[in-house]
């Protein structure tokens, strides 16, 4: 054997080539604990020990889970890929619901399986189980998907419950404070802090913010405003130049206008009262205008700078500007306003001289929407859903009580939680009703997403299916929660035995059960 000295050898491994990844964190709100440095080092440990080289980072810090809105890092992730600029192969992320909390999991399957179209493997770095396109990874996914969604639907109706109650308490919920008010800062026990000045807001969790008079010189011109008004008959555009002539401007700084002069003789915070959720917007999902019934309201919970008698005098001749008008008379306005802006909003017919304000348009036709459409206006999106949807929660007091009546006939014994309107049956199981939308697909298939108001765990749910038109119902579904897991079902018009056995052509089934009967008789 001859050996050849001359060659030398290297004790080191042969070097192996890392995949080139980029990293995806994001940081909510509610989730401070999920810290972009914390993710980035779990990605990181995750990226060493997987044979991973990170290239590139996508971030978004302080953005909701909820939907794509103002998250730029996820946008120029999912461009960068669809543009071909990708320089790598694998996209590493903390865990399933860093990458959202769609309230559709299809939606967020929709993003990654855009992702991996492109070739590019996801990797969630925190979980349990390797995102492999096994079976149980893809069902894993999906649960763990539906349980991001579902925190956040709890976590809103809770929410939205302790502001409901801060609202009732006469604390303030955001806002600018109008002219003639400012904002004032209370303790936890209600002792008076600092004036907060615009754009500043509340540092420590426990303070309140509630309204208060403001300089002595605006309370007098708000009360001026409204005795010129109702006593001396001045139009809110006289008003406005009045105001303009003296040089005095708005809270947010800018000349008043007939529709600023509109609101100012609008608003019940002038009378003291605190009102809130006029729209809602929870989930970040749409707008709804709320009725009227659903509005939480404090009375008398400032201090007033106009007395009652005054601001109802002031509602009353507002409102006696549509009374006078024929349903024609108040189109024609706003038809010709219309063609004078080229489109309409509630400013835009606020601010219009002599026609009737968008409040009094809403009350005649039962929304803007339909005046809207009345006078040949399409909004540039489509607003019908909101109408659907108010027409239903209209409809939902009605159901109740109806059923109600129903169960009562039947012998049966109903308590109703005024603020759920869950129903306390022969205190031997709860009830809650929910309306279901009917929404038709581009192919005529009908469909329908049932919200179940799991966080009142409902012993039955009572499923209310309503036609096409979303008119009339078209059957019921009676969901006990012993049997149903999830938070949402999506129903097509034949869903098998699993769900249409629960299915009834109307609620006799369900009024029956309160029935009673004689011990001996059931024997």
């Amino acid at each position: 054997m001859v050996i050849n000295w001359n060659v030398t050898t290297s004790e080191e491994p042969p070097r192996v080539e890392r995949v080139r990844a980029a990293e995806y964190v994001r940081m909510s709100t509610e989730h401070q604990q999920y810290s972009t440095d914390n993710q980035a080092a779990a990605i990181r440990r995750f990226a060493e020990i997987h044979g991973y080289e990170i290239v590139r980072t996508y971030q978004d810090d302080g953005k909701s889970g909820l939907n794509l809105s103002g998250r730029s890092g996820l946008k120029l992730l999912l461009s960068d890929i669809d543009a071909g600029r990708a320089d790598f192969k694998a996209l590493l992320v903390y865990d399933v619901s860093r990458m959202g909390r769609f309230q559709d999991p299809d939606e967020a399957a929709t993003h990654e399986l855009r992702i991996r179209s492109a070739g590019i493997q996801v990797e969630y770095c925190a979980e349990q189980f390797r995102n492999d396109g096994s079976m149980s990874s893809s069902l894993i996914k999906t649960v763990k998907r539906t349980m991001a969604a579902e925190y956040s639907r709890e976590l809103s109706v809770k929410v939205f419950a302790g502001q409901a109650n801060l609202i009732r308490r006469g604390y303030r919920q955001g806002g600018a404070a109008g002219f003639g008010l400012r904002r004032l800062l209370v303790d936890i026990n209600g002792e008076p802090k600092s004036e907060l000045g615009r754009g500043e807001h509340k540092s420590i969790a426990t303070d309140r913010v509630i309204l208060v008079p403001g300089p002595p010189e605006e309370v007098a011109v708000v009360q001026e405003v409204y005795r010129r008004f109702t006593e001396e008959g001045q139009t809110e555009r006289e008003l406005a130049e009045l105001l303009n002539e003296r040089g005095l401007i708005t809270d947010l700084g800018r000349p008043w206008s007939r529709g600023t002069v509109h609101q100012l003789l609008i608003n019940e915070k002038y009378v003291g009262d605190n009102v809130w959720a006029r729209t809602s917007f929870k989930l970040k999902r749409e707008h709804v205008q709320n009725a009227k019934d659903n509005w939480i309201r404090a009375e008398g919970a400032f201090t007033p700078i106009v007395d009652r008698a005054t601001f109802a005098a002031a509602r009353a001749i507002i409102e006696a500007r549509s009374e006078r008008l024929s349903d024609k008379a108040m189109l024609d306005l706003l038809g010709a306003i219309f063609a004078g802006n080229g489109l309409l909003t509630g400013l835009i017919i606020d601010e219009a001289e002599d026609a009737p304000s968008s409040s009094a348009y809403r009350n005649r036709f039962g929304s803007l929407l339909r005046a809207y459409e009345l006078v040949g206006f399409a909004p540039d999106r489509d607003y019908r859903y909101l109408e659907i949807n108010r027409k239903l929660r209209q409809l939902h007091p009605e159901l109740v009580a109806d059923t109600i009546k129903a169960l009562t006939r039947s012998g049966g014994g109903v308590i109703r939680d005024r603020d759920t309107d869950l129903l306390t049956i022969n205190g031997e199981f709860t009830a809650s009703l929910v309306v279901v939308r009917c929404v038709q697909t581009a192919a005529r298939a009908l469909r329908w997403k049932v919200r179940l108001d799991t966080p009142l765990k409902p012993d039955l749910t009572v499923a209310i299916r309503m036609a096409p038109g979303n008119e009339l119902p078209r059957d019921y579904y009676l969901l006990p929660r012993l049997d149903l897991g999830d938070a949402v079902l999506r129903l097509c018009e034949h869903n098998g035995l699993s769900l249409d056995a629960y299915r009834f052509d109307d609620l006799s089934a369900f009024h029956r059960m309160a029935a009673r009967r004689p011990w001996r008789t059931a024997a």
